[in-house]
């Protein structure tokens, strides 16, 4: 059994689950990459990620480059003779960087590869209804999540999960998997398989606000599956017009409610309690929602102090 010595590269939270994992299973962690800091809000106050936080909290060695390529940091990474980096979320690696180590670089995808390549996979299997999805590591290569397959893992969807949930679950899942791809590289029993291609491979691409926004002429339930896939982050946006007033509006829980009506697409229909938002084929039952300068809050919540004309539209 090799005694392996480990770089861990990642920046968000699902990254620090991942690395809390190796850190609770007493593996050899001797340096950590992340982020560099980023200015961010009106003080433009420095941003740490949330994989540094963990790093400078458990003293491991910490690595912050801006550039991958640059011969300080490609030599202060080889100083640390890590013969295994462990890749989360994290941004394409040079093949400087991922041919280092003795034993590879593998990185863990949040789906089960070859489908939902990509930023976000979490966010798309569910936006695309599916009820199946899992973990995957892989060797890194030159291309984006297109390396060698160690092992997978498989969960179910449930038919409300959010993104949010489905997030927790599988970085749990990832846990394992991670734990269980070191014990292989380790006994020397990691046996790659190449990715096989299929002709109905679904990408998960980058979120912005484009493909953010409800289009209340598709299905109910595939606005549903919008509404869940992109809560609690970046929320699925539509917007609110009644009469000359205008609002930008997140939503982000919704109950799919088929029903025969004759409201026209994209009606707002409220009671004191309640909001409906008429599809084809039924409403969509908004539970909550963030207007403008609002905190999010409970649709009865909102409703308590707003009011709506009977013209008001989701546009």
């Amino acid at each position: 059994m090799e005694k392996l010595r480990i770089v861990f590269m990642g920046t968000p939270h699902f990254a620090v689950g991942i690395l809390d994992a190796l850190v609770q299973n007493n593996c050899n962690v001797v340096g950590v990459i992340t982020a560099p800091d980023k200015p961010a809000g009106r003080g433009m106050k420095l941003n740490t990620s949330a994989v540094k936080d963990y790093a400078v909290e458990h003293q491991l060695k910490l690595l912050q480059p801006t550039n991958l390529k640059d011969e300080s940091f490609l030599k202060e990474l080889k100083s640390l003779e890590a013969n295994c980096q462990v890749v989360v979320a994290f941004r394409m690696l040079p093949e400087a960087v991922w041919k280092m180590p003795q034993w590879g670089t593998f990185n863990l995808h949040a789906s089960l590869l070859p489908q939902y390549r990509g930023a976000a996979p979490i966010n798309w299997a569910i936006i695309n209804g599916e009820t199946r999805t899992g973990v995957t590591t892989f060797f890194i290569d030159e291309h984006i999540d297109t390396g060698a397959i160690i092992l997978a893992k498989e969960t179910s969807i449930e038919p409300h999960e959010t993104a949010g949930e489905l997030h927790d679950k599988l970085m749990l899942l990832g846990q394992e998997a991670v734990i269980e791809t070191l014990h292989l590289i380790a006994n020397h029993k990691a046996f790659p398989q190449k990715q096989e291609d299929t002709p109905t491979l679904k990408m998960a691409h980058k979120l912005h606000r484009e493909n953010c926004q409800i289009n209340w002429n598709a299905a109910g339930e595939e606005i549903y599956n919008l509404i869940r896939g992109l809560s609690p982050y970046p929320t699925a946006w539509t917007t609110f017009k009644d009469g000359n007033q205008e609002w930008s509006v997140k939503i982000y829980k919704a109950q799919w409610e088929p029903l025969q009506h004759s409201h026209t697409t994209g009606t707002v229909c409220t009671t004191k309690k309640e909001m409906k938002i008429a599809v084809k084929e039924g409403y969509l039952n908004v539970e909550e929602l963030q207007f403008p300068g609002k905190k999010k809050m409970k649709t009865a919540e909102l409703l308590n102090g707003m009011t709506f004309s009977e013209h008001t539209k989701a546009v």
